[in-house]
């Protein structure tokens, strides 16, 4: 037996792909593919990286392993993100996340039900002033 090593940039993802639904370079993989309306993804954001706005159809469960990232719910403050936080979104409440600008992060993310994507964050929220109170 030899040892596999597989590495982000060669994981089954959406990176790079027509209809993607993350801004910048983001590699993401399926841990679990979809069981019982739960899916479980691992995510590496390269810095600035970000998902579009979306909610999920019964909420989602975020676990930073590594890096710096962001996160906002529609109307809320954008928030700071370290590696060993765990987030619970409701369902139905509209958020994006990714890396800091000058981090990567890397997160799982439990999706519990049905995706439903919308726009890309603009650069102008995502770099929001007020994020930088929260660090």
């Amino acid at each position: 037996m030899t040892m596999i090593i597989t590495h982000p940039t060669t994981q089954a993802g959406t990176a790079g792909k027509p209809g993607s639904q993350f801004t910048g370079t983001a590699y993401p993989y399926v841990t679990m593919a979809a069981t019982d309306g739960v899916t479980i993804n691992t995510v590496d954001f390269t810095p600035g990286a970000r998902t579009h706005w979306h909610h999920h159809e019964n909420g989602q469960i975020l676990q930073v392993l590594a890096g710096r990232g962001l996160i906002q719910s529609a109307g809320g403050p954008v928030e700071v993100l370290r590696a060993g936080d765990t987030v619970w979104i409701p369902p139905g409440e509209t958020h994006w996340h990714g890396a800091a600008p000058d981090s990567f992060m890397v997160h799982t993310a439990i999706s519990l039900g049905a995706t439903s994507w919308a726009q890309p964050v603009p650069d102008a929220d995502y770099l929001d002033p007020e994020a930088g109170t929260n660090a």
